[in-house]
């Protein structure tokens, strides 16, 4: 009855269902495959395997190959930088290089495109040899002691005995104070490996004796290259700006990387492009570009629209602290912009000259006020009960002190005795706490004007000059006569949009690096507005010179063709036509009128 119990019937009923379970709990004898149960991250499943494999860290790669190719080799190495950019496969890549071994080499080398008789054993972390330690879970010097006994043995099988210490940092210091002596007169056969991620905390004595490689930072654009090939490996299609996010999250950790594009991949159907914008609510990130419109909002002074951008942005599912930390970001963009260029700014073009337009409208004293005071308000936004109320207050304060004149550019108004001025400096901007900025103002002029600041009469005040047009533009500049900015603007101004407050051109060739910031501060002070001016890479008009040249090399043209102009020159050899000038046309005679003495025949 058991047999007959145990066996399956002959119609084969139970091929389809799920497979029978041993009564022991045991597994089946043919289990199915289990994908998810097979799956490697995509930080191992990348793991670098060679050094040319390592992404941004050519530096040491060419120091080790030098000091390989000459011999230099060095007992101990300490290997430092932030998480994810490669210490502990560097760390087992030199294991690999000092013990390769192959049937044509017998020699340390770091070319390890073939694997070598230790390579694969290494890698697996089960060689003799090559011992891989925590330095978390080992830290007492009793452990260490235990350690350092076996060094003086030679190893087994490979050229080096080789111990990788990670996280060396965390040892005791009777840990440190056993190790040193091995360090300062090691065994021919022994070397050492260390990586940690606080090099600070590693007594000198240690760093003394180690050859130290400080492992870089990978730059966005390296680690994108990088996302971009696993994606393709792995059947995956992401955007660029996506890509571009994870990256810059990553801030500089290629692990990092690895590890939220793996996330990424998984949040599109199978055949499905995961889009940058689905990848920025995975991070929790606000649009950039409504962040870059916040802080202009900011930067001109408009406290209410910032306000409702900030709250759009939060209704997204923004946090107020990221919504800061962009702000503080974007204010060091616009400074960086100002002095070095947008070109130093690692983000999409055009948000790029976005940032260097604000950056060219302010002064660096101004970016600098305003960066104290952003980096004041994450931290209250961080630790408010209500961090969207923290936020708006703190809008509302970066909005005000936006357009307020710096404590220098105050001072000397004051001593100029010009408290008007000092009070329409802090008004303008728009309708956010003008009034209040204006009182504010006239109070402190009032209260430290001299006395023969007060007796001066007020100078009549010029009308304000309304530009719509960017030949509105050009007839200011030439009524003003600053002559230079005049040539400037005409040779090297190619204008592909103009509103009033901001214009976008692209610049000509040879257009002095300051144009931007010239043209800012003169339409400022003729036409009392903050300007917004970006020099854009591509897609202007003709500048007003360029025009000119081209409408002189048309009429050229067109008097070279005239059939009489031809007939000149074919009957004066060797002449040329030296210029085309458009004489005036005299103006007609008026009639005379004829007099009466003159018509009268008697």
């Amino acid at each position: 009855m058991a047999d007959e119990d145990r066996s399956l019937p002959d119609d084969g009923a139970l091929e389809d269902g799920p497979p029978a379970i041993d009564m022991f709990g045991g597994a089946p004898a043919a289990p199915a495959a289990d994908a998810s149960a097979a799956y490697t991250v995509i930080a191992r499943k990348y793991r670098p395997r060679t050094f040319d494999d390592l992404y941004g860290q050519e530096a040491m790669v060419r120091t080790l190959k030098n000091a390989f190719a000459t011999g230099r080799i060095a007992h101990a190495f300490m290997l430092t930088g932030v998480r994810g950019v490669g210490k502990t496969t560097t760390a087992r890549l030199l294991a690999r290089a000092l013990n390769y071994e192959s049937d044509t080499i017998h020699a340390p080398t770091l070319d390890l495109s073939v694997e070598g008789i230790h390579c694969k054993s290494i890698i697996e972390g089960r060689h003799m040899d090559v011992l891989e330690l925590d330095a978390a879970s080992r830290t007492k010097v009793d452990e260490m002691r235990e350690l350092l006994d076996g060094v003086r043995y030679a190893p087994t099988s490979a050229r080096y005995k080789v111990y990788i210490i990670d996280e060396v940092h965390m040892l005791s210091t009777q840990s440190f104070n056993a190790l040193l002596k091995t360090l300062e007169e090691p065994p021919p056969h022994a070397k050492f490996i260390f990586a940690t991620t606080e090099i600070r905390k590693v007594p000198v004595t240690i760093l003394s004796r180690t050859q130290r490689f400080d492992l870089r930072r990978v730059e966005p654009e390296v680690i994108v290259k990088n996302l971009e090939m696993i994606s393709e490996a792995e059947g995956a299609r992401v955007e660029a700006d996506g890509l571009m996010l994870i990256a810059r999250a990553a801030e500089g950790s290629v692990r990092d990387a690895q590890s939220m594009l793996d996330q990424a991949i998984v949040q599109a159907e199978a055949g499905q492009t995961v889009t940058a914008a689905t990848i920025r609510d995975m991070l929790g990130l606000a649009d950039r570009a409504q962040t870059i419109s916040l802080f202009e909002q900011v930067m001109k002074g408009e406290a209410g629209p910032a306000i409702e951008t900030f709250r759009t942005l939060y209704g997204y599912g923004a946090n107020p602290d990221q919504v800061m930390l962009d702000l503080l970001d974007h204010c060091h963009g616009a400074a960086v912009a100002k002095a070095v260029g947008p070109q130093a700014l690692i983000m999409p073009k055009e948000q790029a000259q976005r940032l260097a337009a604000v950056g060219a409208a302010v002064s660096a004293g101004t970016l600098s006020r305003l960066w104290q005071l952003t980096l004041k308000a994450y931290e209250e936004v961080r630790r408010a009960p209500d961090a969207a109320a923290a936020a708006d207050m703190a809008i509302i304060r970066l909005a005000y002190a936006a357009d307020l004149p710096g404590p220098e550019e105050a001072l000397k108004r004051l001593q100029s005795g010009d408290p008007a001025s000092l009070a329409g400096s802090a008004s303008q901007g728009g309708p956010s706490g003008g009034a209040v900025a204006s009182g504010g103002g006239s109070t402190v002029a009032r209260g430290f004007a001299s006395p023969q600041a007060q007796g001066r009469p007020q100078a009549s005040s010029e009308p304000v000059a309304q530009l719509a047009t960017f030949e509105d533009m050009l007839r200011l500049i030439d009524k003003k006569r600053d002559i230079s900015l005049k040539l400037d603007v005409e040779r090297f101004v190619r204008p592909i949009s103009f509103r009033p407050g901001a214009i976008e051109y692209e610049a000509a060739p040879g257009a002095p690096a300051n144009l931007a910031q010239r043209l800012v501060g003169r339409l400022k002070e003729w036409t009392g507005e903050r300007w917004l001016i970006a020099a854009q890479g591509g897609g202007g008009a003709e500048s007003l010179w360029e025009r000119q040249k081209r409408e002189e090399r048309e009429v050229r043209a067109e008097v070279e063709r005239d059939p009489f102009i031809v007939s000149v020159m074919q009957s004066f050899p060797g002449a040329e036509i030296v210029d085309v000038r458009t004489l005036a046309q005299p103006e007609p005679a008026a009639p005379t009128e004829t007099s009466e003495d003159d018509n009268d025949e008697d």
